[in-house]
Protein backbone atom coordinates (compact mmCIF):
# COMPACT_ATOMS: atom_id res chain seq x y z
CA UNK A 1 0.00 0.00 0.00
CA UNK A 2 1.43 3.32 -0.70
CA UNK A 3 1.64 6.32 1.77
CA UNK A 4 -1.61 8.38 2.25
CA UNK A 5 -2.33 10.51 -0.56
CA UNK A 6 -4.12 13.73 1.22
CA UNK A 7 -7.11 15.39 -1.09
CA UNK A 8 -9.67 17.71 -0.81
CA UNK A 9 -13.46 18.15 -2.03
CA UNK A 10 -15.26 20.90 -1.84
CA UNK A 11 -18.98 20.31 -0.03
CA UNK A 12 -21.81 22.75 0.12
CA UNK A 13 -20.55 25.22 3.31
CA UNK A 14 -17.17 23.56 3.62
CA UNK A 15 -14.21 21.35 2.84
CA UNK A 16 -13.70 17.68 3.11
CA UNK A 17 -9.78 16.52 3.77
CA UNK A 18 -9.56 12.99 2.94
CA UNK A 19 -6.74 10.74 2.47
CA UNK A 20 -6.76 7.79 0.21
CA UNK A 21 -4.40 4.75 1.08
CA UNK A 22 -4.29 2.85 -2.68
CA UNK A 23 -3.18 -0.76 -3.35
CA UNK A 24 -3.53 -0.83 -7.23
CA UNK A 25 -3.02 -4.90 -6.70
CA UNK A 26 -6.38 -5.18 -4.54
CA UNK A 27 -8.09 -3.05 -6.77
CA UNK A 28 -10.95 -5.26 -8.68
CA UNK A 29 -10.03 -8.06 -5.81
CA UNK A 30 -12.10 -5.89 -2.82
CA UNK A 31 -14.19 -3.18 -2.78
CA UNK A 32 -12.59 0.16 -1.39
CA UNK A 33 -13.07 1.04 2.01
CA UNK A 34 -14.35 3.57 4.22
CA UNK A 35 -13.67 4.39 7.64
CA UNK A 36 -15.83 6.87 9.28
CA UNK A 37 -15.38 8.62 12.34
CA UNK A 38 -17.18 11.63 14.33
CA UNK A 39 -16.23 14.00 16.33
CA UNK A 40 -12.98 11.78 15.88
CA UNK A 41 -11.06 13.12 12.44
CA UNK A 42 -9.33 10.73 10.09
CA UNK A 43 -6.17 10.26 12.55
CA UNK A 44 -8.01 7.80 14.83
CA UNK A 45 -8.51 5.23 11.97
CA UNK A 46 -4.46 5.08 11.03
CA UNK A 47 -3.82 1.95 13.03
CA UNK A 48 -6.35 0.03 11.80
CA UNK A 49 -5.97 0.95 7.90
CA UNK A 50 -2.69 -0.83 8.31
CA UNK A 51 -4.47 -3.89 8.81
CA UNK A 52 -6.27 -3.60 5.42
CA UNK A 53 -3.28 -3.57 2.80
CA UNK A 54 -4.85 -5.66 0.01
CA UNK A 55 -7.81 -3.37 -0.84
CA UNK A 56 -7.93 0.93 -1.27
CA UNK A 57 -8.53 2.47 2.19
CA UNK A 58 -10.41 5.98 2.25
CA UNK A 59 -10.36 8.24 5.68
CA UNK A 60 -11.58 11.16 6.11
CA UNK A 61 -12.29 14.19 8.68
CA UNK A 62 -15.68 15.54 9.02
CA UNK A 63 -16.98 18.81 8.89
CA UNK A 64 -15.63 20.83 11.76
CA UNK A 65 -12.90 18.69 12.97
CA UNK A 66 -9.16 17.84 12.23
CA UNK A 67 -8.30 19.62 8.70
CA UNK A 68 -12.04 19.96 6.93
CA UNK A 69 -13.92 22.84 7.37
CA UNK A 70 -17.68 24.29 7.89
CA UNK A 71 -18.78 27.97 8.48
CA UNK A 72 -18.14 30.18 10.88
CA UNK A 73 -21.25 30.70 13.37
CA UNK A 74 -22.88 27.65 11.08
CA UNK A 75 -25.17 26.23 13.36
CA UNK A 76 -25.57 22.58 14.64
CA UNK A 77 -24.22 19.66 12.70
CA UNK A 78 -26.24 16.89 12.06
CA UNK A 79 -26.01 13.09 11.06
CA UNK A 80 -27.77 14.03 7.98
CA UNK A 81 -25.32 16.57 7.20
CA UNK A 82 -22.70 14.44 7.82
CA UNK A 83 -24.16 11.46 5.50
CA UNK A 84 -24.29 14.32 2.68
CA UNK A 85 -20.53 14.73 2.88
CA UNK A 86 -20.22 11.40 2.97
CA UNK A 87 -22.40 10.43 -0.08
CA UNK A 88 -20.23 13.40 -1.61
CA UNK A 89 -16.88 12.11 -1.17
CA UNK A 90 -17.98 8.61 -2.33
CA UNK A 91 -19.16 10.10 -5.62
CA UNK A 92 -15.91 11.95 -6.26
CA UNK A 93 -14.22 8.66 -5.53
CA UNK A 94 -15.73 6.61 -8.48
CA UNK A 95 -14.90 3.29 -7.37
CA UNK A 96 -18.35 2.28 -7.19
CA UNK A 97 -20.17 0.70 -4.00
CA UNK A 98 -17.93 0.69 -1.36
CA UNK A 99 -17.99 -0.64 2.48
CA UNK A 100 -17.85 1.32 4.93
CA UNK A 101 -16.60 0.96 8.78
CA UNK A 102 -18.76 3.93 10.77
CA UNK A 103 -17.36 3.97 14.54
CA UNK A 104 -19.67 6.70 17.10
CA UNK A 105 -20.83 9.07 15.31
CA UNK A 106 -19.37 7.67 12.05
CA UNK A 107 -21.69 5.12 12.75
CA UNK A 108 -24.85 7.09 12.87
CA UNK A 109 -23.71 8.74 9.84
CA UNK A 110 -23.89 5.61 7.87
CA UNK A 111 -27.12 4.60 8.96
CA UNK A 112 -27.92 8.51 7.66
CA UNK A 113 -26.24 7.64 4.43
CA UNK A 114 -27.47 4.25 3.51
CA UNK A 115 -31.25 5.49 4.35
CA UNK A 116 -30.56 7.90 1.72
CA UNK A 117 -28.24 6.28 -0.92
CA UNK A 118 -28.24 2.49 -0.18
CA UNK A 119 -26.83 2.24 -3.84
CA UNK A 120 -23.21 3.34 -2.70
CA UNK A 121 -22.61 1.38 0.08
CA UNK A 122 -22.77 -2.78 -0.49
CA UNK A 123 -21.75 -3.35 3.44
CA UNK A 124 -22.04 -1.15 6.43
CA UNK A 125 -20.44 -2.14 9.64
CA UNK A 126 -21.67 0.52 12.24
CA UNK A 127 -19.97 0.09 15.94
CA UNK A 128 -21.33 1.69 18.83
CA UNK A 129 -23.74 4.12 17.29
CA UNK A 130 -24.64 6.42 19.86
CA UNK A 131 -28.44 7.10 19.37
CA UNK A 132 -30.04 7.37 22.89
CA UNK A 133 -33.38 7.51 20.64
CA UNK A 134 -33.97 3.55 20.51
CA UNK A 135 -33.45 3.23 24.25
CA UNK A 136 -35.87 2.40 26.66
CA UNK A 137 -34.49 5.26 28.98
CA UNK A 138 -34.08 7.89 26.08
CA UNK A 139 -35.80 10.67 28.27
CA UNK A 140 -33.52 10.25 30.95
CA UNK A 141 -29.77 10.16 28.22
CA UNK A 142 -31.73 12.92 26.46
CA UNK A 143 -31.89 14.80 29.47
CA UNK A 144 -28.12 13.66 30.71
CA UNK A 145 -27.22 14.84 27.34
CA UNK A 146 -28.70 18.55 27.39
CA UNK A 147 -26.74 18.75 31.11
CA UNK A 148 -23.65 18.36 29.43
CA UNK A 149 -24.09 20.73 26.43
CA UNK A 150 -25.62 23.28 28.91
CA UNK A 151 -22.32 22.71 31.10
CA UNK A 152 -19.97 23.34 28.35
CA UNK A 153 -21.63 26.48 27.29
CA UNK A 154 -21.48 27.92 30.43
CA UNK A 155 -18.39 26.67 32.35
CA UNK A 156 -16.12 25.03 29.06
CA UNK A 157 -14.24 21.86 28.11
CA UNK A 158 -13.08 19.93 31.24
CA UNK A 159 -16.24 20.08 33.66
CA UNK A 160 -18.57 19.07 30.18
CA UNK A 161 -16.46 16.29 29.69
CA UNK A 162 -16.16 14.76 32.75
CA UNK A 163 -20.06 14.52 33.22
CA UNK A 164 -20.12 12.88 29.44
CA UNK A 165 -17.64 10.24 30.35
CA UNK A 166 -19.26 9.74 33.57
CA UNK A 167 -22.55 9.32 31.38
CA UNK A 168 -20.82 6.83 28.95
CA UNK A 169 -19.18 4.75 31.49
CA UNK A 170 -22.06 4.09 33.22
CA UNK A 171 -23.40 0.59 32.63
CA UNK A 172 -27.52 0.04 32.37
CA UNK A 173 -30.44 2.24 32.12
CA UNK A 174 -30.06 5.69 33.93
CA UNK A 175 -32.20 6.61 36.82
CA UNK A 176 -34.44 9.46 36.49
CA UNK A 177 -32.38 11.56 38.47
CA UNK A 178 -28.96 11.06 36.88
CA UNK A 179 -28.21 14.70 35.56
CA UNK A 180 -29.33 15.86 39.60
CA UNK A 181 -26.34 13.89 40.90
CA UNK A 182 -23.26 15.96 42.06
CA UNK A 183 -21.16 16.76 39.16
CA UNK A 184 -17.76 14.54 39.03
CA UNK A 185 -14.51 16.65 39.42
CA UNK A 186 -12.90 17.19 35.69
CA UNK A 187 -9.11 16.63 38.16
CA UNK A 188 -10.58 13.15 38.27
CA UNK A 189 -10.27 12.43 34.37
CA UNK A 190 -7.11 14.52 33.96
CA UNK A 191 -9.11 17.04 32.50
CA UNK A 192 -8.41 21.03 32.62
CA UNK A 193 -10.36 22.38 34.75
CA UNK A 194 -9.72 26.19 34.23
CA UNK A 195 -12.35 27.22 31.14
CA UNK A 196 -10.14 28.70 28.20
CA UNK A 197 -13.60 29.91 26.77
CA UNK A 198 -13.94 28.14 23.54
CA UNK A 199 -16.75 26.66 22.13
CA UNK A 200 -15.99 25.26 18.93
CA UNK A 201 -15.66 21.76 20.09
CA UNK A 202 -17.52 19.59 17.41
CA UNK A 203 -18.95 17.29 19.87
CA UNK A 204 -20.07 19.08 22.79
CA UNK A 205 -20.70 22.32 20.98
CA UNK A 206 -21.95 21.38 17.81
CA UNK A 207 -23.27 17.66 17.88
CA UNK A 208 -24.01 16.20 20.88
CA UNK A 209 -27.77 16.17 20.98
CA UNK A 210 -27.82 15.96 17.30
CA UNK A 211 -26.64 13.00 16.91
CA UNK A 212 -28.33 11.31 20.40
CA UNK A 213 -32.08 12.18 18.91
CA UNK A 214 -31.06 11.17 15.70
CA UNK A 215 -33.68 8.41 15.26
CA UNK A 216 -32.68 6.14 11.66
CA UNK A 217 -35.03 5.81 8.97
CA UNK A 218 -35.69 1.71 9.97
CA UNK A 219 -38.69 1.33 6.84
CA UNK A 220 -35.95 2.85 4.68
CA UNK A 221 -33.15 0.74 5.68
CA UNK A 222 -34.91 -2.20 5.71
CA UNK A 223 -35.69 -1.25 2.20
CA UNK A 224 -31.98 -0.93 1.33
CA UNK A 225 -29.78 -3.33 -0.76
CA UNK A 226 -27.02 -2.55 1.57
CA UNK A 227 -25.78 -5.24 3.90
CA UNK A 228 -25.98 -3.55 7.40
CA UNK A 229 -24.40 -4.81 10.65
CA UNK A 230 -24.37 -3.21 14.04
CA UNK A 231 -21.79 -3.73 16.21
CA UNK A 232 -20.51 -3.55 19.72
CA UNK A 233 -17.42 -3.84 21.80
CA UNK A 234 -17.15 -6.82 24.12
CA UNK A 235 -16.01 -4.44 26.67
CA UNK A 236 -18.44 -2.16 26.10
CA UNK A 237 -21.19 -4.38 27.77
CA UNK A 238 -24.37 -2.44 29.33
CA UNK A 239 -22.89 1.16 28.46
CA UNK A 240 -25.57 3.72 26.34
CA UNK A 241 -23.21 3.16 23.05
CA UNK A 242 -22.97 -0.33 23.31
CA UNK A 243 -26.91 -0.83 24.67
CA UNK A 244 -27.81 1.58 21.54
CA UNK A 245 -25.91 -0.81 19.09
CA UNK A 246 -28.13 -3.27 20.69
CA UNK A 247 -31.12 -1.63 20.35
CA UNK A 248 -30.20 -0.75 16.41
CA UNK A 249 -29.49 -3.91 15.85
CA UNK A 250 -33.26 -5.41 16.86
CA UNK A 251 -35.10 -3.00 15.38
CA UNK A 252 -33.17 -4.10 11.84
CA UNK A 253 -33.93 -7.82 12.84
CA UNK A 254 -30.10 -8.68 13.11
CA UNK A 255 -27.74 -10.47 15.69
CA UNK A 256 -25.60 -7.90 17.06
CA UNK A 257 -21.67 -8.44 16.07
CA UNK A 258 -19.51 -8.39 19.19
CA UNK A 259 -16.29 -6.89 18.72
CA UNK A 260 -13.14 -6.98 20.82
CA UNK A 261 -11.77 -3.80 23.05
CA UNK A 262 -14.36 -1.06 24.04
CA UNK A 263 -15.80 1.57 22.08
CA UNK A 264 -12.09 2.87 20.54
CA UNK A 265 -11.28 -1.24 20.29
CA UNK A 266 -9.63 -0.08 16.90
CA UNK A 267 -7.44 2.00 18.38
CA UNK A 268 -3.63 1.54 18.38
CA UNK A 269 -1.79 4.03 20.65
CA UNK A 270 -4.05 6.97 18.84
CA UNK A 271 -5.13 9.92 21.57
CA UNK A 272 -3.16 8.18 23.92
CA UNK A 273 -5.90 5.24 23.59
CA UNK A 274 -4.75 1.38 23.39
CA UNK A 275 -7.38 -1.02 22.09
CA UNK A 276 -6.53 -4.16 19.84
CA UNK A 277 -6.41 -3.28 16.38
CA UNK A 278 -5.22 -6.25 15.04
CA UNK A 279 -8.41 -8.43 16.04
CA UNK A 280 -10.90 -6.03 15.55
CA UNK A 281 -9.84 -5.91 12.11
CA UNK A 282 -9.76 -9.39 11.90
CA UNK A 283 -13.56 -8.96 13.22
CA UNK A 284 -14.62 -6.31 10.63
CA UNK A 285 -12.54 -8.32 8.11
CA UNK A 286 -15.16 -11.97 8.62
CA UNK A 287 -18.23 -9.27 8.33
CA UNK A 288 -16.92 -7.49 4.88
CA UNK A 289 -16.32 -11.37 4.15
CA UNK A 290 -19.87 -12.63 4.87
CA UNK A 291 -21.59 -14.02 2.00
Amino acid sequence: MTEPQTRTLDVPGGTIAYDVRDDAAGRGRHRALVMAGFPMDATGFASLAAHFRDRVVVTYDPRGTGRSTRPAGEGPSTPVDHAADLHALITALGMGPVDVLGSSGGAVTGLALVAAHPDQVHTLVAHEPPVAAVLPDRDQQLTALADVHETYQRRGTGPAMAKFLTLIGRRGPLPADFAALPAPDPADFGLPTRDDGRRDDPMLGQSILTTAQYEPDFAALARASTRIRIAAGVESEGEMMARAAAGVAERLGTELAIFPGGHGGFLGGEFGQHGDPEDFAAALRRLLDER
